[in-house]
């Protein structure tokens, strides 16, 4: 067994453990690899142990990914990065999903770009759930009117919301907010049939994530080590 391969099914016990705790099925969540930094030959090892959904943060180490990966169309490739407008053409034309949208200007972007002969992009909208001034996001205020443009837009496909919430190692205040989060999820429900996904949860909050109702945890260096950032400079 190779260390990957090791490190994902110690982290899908994880899940499977609080998934348990909390009386919902493993099935449920989706564990998304994220392989930001880490060399192609790392991804391969990953498939190699039965994962197909891979996350990345910077869109030209992705793209590189998606292309030299392109004969395992099972995969699912998603942008979890902050996006600029210069680089939507590429999320739009070499992604599947994109987590990240939190402003009409992108997702618009986005439609327009987005190749007819591929099926709408999966998006999800980004809130910055603990108000921290340094990170990407929506206010949960503005929800409901981006979230109805985006609906509008026939290349995108909304499939729910995404947050990174502030660190904290207290677990009741992470579910607190967690909390918040799977609140705004479910009244996005009510409204907009295909969304299905709330991305929330990472290593250390997963647990948390797991038990307020994420569908869907983004995991890195549990699965693939500690990263290596100087890879990333030219990105």
């Amino acid at each position: 067994m190779t260390s990957i391969e090791h490190n994902l099914q110690q982290v899908r016990e994880r899940i499977a453990a609080a998934a348990a705790r909390c009386g919902r099925a493993p099935e449920e969540i989706t564990l998304l690899a994220v392989s930001k930094t880490k060399p192609v030959s790392a991804v391969e090892e990953a498939i190699a142990a039965g994962q197909r959904a891979f996350g990345e943060n910077y869109v030209q180490e992705g793209v590189e990914k998606v292309t030299t990966l392109a004969a395992h169309p099972e995969l699912q490739w998603h942008f979890i990065g902050p996006l600029q407008s210069n680089k939507s053409r590429q999320v739009a034309e070499h992604f599947d999903w994109c987590h990240t949208v939190d402003r009409q200007r992108i997702a618009q972007r986005l439609n327009d770009q987005r190749p007819t002969h591929l099926p709408p992009l999966n998006v999800l909208i980004q809130v910055n759930i603990s108000d921290e001034n340094s990170k990407s996001g929506i206010m949960l205020e503005a929800l409901p009117t981006l979230a109805q443009e985006i609906s509008a837009l026939p290349q995108l496909r909304l499939r729910g919301l995404m947050a990174i919430p502030a660190p904290e190692q207290d677990y009741d205040r992470q579910l607190a907010v967690c909390l918040q989060m799977a609140a705004a999820f479910r009244a996005l429900q009510q409204n907009y049939p295909d969304v299905d996904t709330l991305s929330l949860g990472m290593s250390d909050d997963m647990e948390a994530a797991i038990a307020a109702g994420s569908t869907m945890v983004r995991i890195g260096t549990a699965v693939f080590g500690a990263r290596d950032y100087a890879r990333t400079s030219q990105q």
